[in-house]
């Protein structure tokens, strides 16, 4: 296989594992249980496809362009695709279609499961970092946002405004991050400086935490 790059570029996603499927002979890569993308091997433990999930269309699109990119093998050919490991396929598409697949996986979760597996809050923290996590706060996702620092009995208003408001999993998506409600609930212990600084942190985390599942293209 040419892709010597793949274990190591899946396995650097949040929460993803790995095992065989004796069975099939399959390496499966997986989050939260879930299958994203597959190793197939022969008898001689070759790899003979990669297969992955795209959103039909996409899939549908690309096998038009490219003949190493086939129909699902023993998968739902709607969404399922499989890639010759020796094609041609370029490297940056094959890593563009690997990210929409774990994208798609991971958006089938509930929101809550989506964040407990990307290990972070909607605002892109880590509440097992904080020194308050365990007592007196039982975390973000935990207490449903009602951390330590939100006003008595109501939710952080980020948490608000995200899950209860928007329902989105993170603000990761939202045209306005970083807004005017992560200023307004600031570590008053943090310095200006300090606070920018994590700030920014937060907002890269949740950037870079999961590629969206948008559509893929021909090189």
């Amino acid at each position: 296989m040419r892709y010597h790059w793949l274990d190591e570029y899946l396995l650097q996603k949040r929460s993803v594992t790995k095992d065989l499927q004796p069975v099939w002979n399959w390496v499966r890569y997986m989050v939260g249980g879930k299958m994203f993308a597959a190793v197939c091997l022969d008898k001689q433990n070759q790899p003979y496809y990669i297969n992955l999930k795209l959103d039909p269309s996409d899939g549908e699109f690309l096998r038009s362009q490219y003949r190493d990119i086939l129909p699902g093998y023993y998968s739902d050919k709607r969404c399922w695709n499989s890639i010759r490991p020796d094609g041609a396929v370029p490297d940056q598409l094959l890593r563009e279609m690997l990210d929409q697949s774990y994208a798609l996986i991971l958006a089938s979760f509930p929101k809550k499961r989506q964040r407990e597996l990307l290990g972070l809050t909607v605002c892109g923290s880590v509440c097992s970092e904080c020194s308050c996590y365990g007592a007196p706060c039982a975390g973000c996702n935990e207490s449903g946002g009602k951390v330590f620092h939100a006003p008595a009995g109501k939710p952080c208003p980020i948490y608000a405004c995200c899950v209860n408001k928007r329902h989105c999993a993170t603000c990761k998506d939202c045209a306005e991050l970083p807004c005017g409600l992560w200023r307004s609930t600031r570590d008053p212990s943090l310095s200006d400086a300090a606070f920018e600084a994590d700030l920014q942190q937060r907002v890269s985390a949740l950037r870079d935490s999961v590629c969206s599942a948008r559509s893929v293209t021909a090189e």
